[in-house]
């Protein structure tokens, strides 16, 4: 009887250890893509950029501004294997305050910025290979904050009620040079 509970147990833990495990991939892909954001803005002279912390702080995952020209991106980063990226709208709001909040500067955006990675996810642990993408949307501050999803051809939908809606958002020209397809 015994032996059969030790199986169980081993059943049981390795789905948490697998859980962890891609947890800790997912973040790591997070943590890489704000990092990469923060060296381009970086590269560029007039342009200066923060990875700002965690998610369990109220803070955007990349600041960027530009003092020369009175600019101030707060960005959201998302970065994945799927087909669509989802960004919570507790998110958006949290990069809607910070612009809000540095009125200095004349022109303030918060922007979403989605890298579909080049390999497409068709199970797990399988992969297909497919075009790198890279999507910066801009929040228009017009519209009511909702969650929202991109999808890998540059698509923005609200998600509202467990429903899409068109939601069409500006792609933002930013100031370094992006070697990958950025729009559909």
């Amino acid at each position: 009887m015994s032996n059969k509970l030790t199986s169980i147990s081993i059943i049981r833990q390795k789905p948490v250890k697998d859980n962890k495990k891609i947890a800790r991939t997912r973040r790591q892909r997070g943590y890489n893509w704000e990092d990469t954001l923060v060296k381009r803005f970086n590269s560029v002279d007039t342009w200066k950029a923060f990875r700002l912390g965690s998610p369990s702080i109220a803070l955007p995952d990349v600041l960027a501004v530009n003092t020369q020209s009175s600019m101030i991106f707060s960005i959201e980063a998302k970065s994945g294997t799927s087909t669509s990226l989802p960004v919570p709208a507790d998110q958006i709001e949290r990069c809607q305050k910070w612009i809000t909040t540095f009125d200095i500067y004349k022109e303030r955006k918060v922007i979403l910025a989605f890298k579909f990675l080049s390999k497409k996810r068709i199970g797990q642990g399988l992969y297909e290979n497919r075009e790198l993408r890279e999507f910066y949307k801009i929040w228009d501050e017009s519209k009511k904050i909702t969650d929202c999803v991109c999808t890998y051809d540059g698509e923005i939908f609200a998600k509202i009620d467990g429903k899409r809606t068109n939601l069409h958002l500006e792609e933002q020209k930013m100031p370094f040079k992006n070697k990958h397809r950025t729009s559909a």
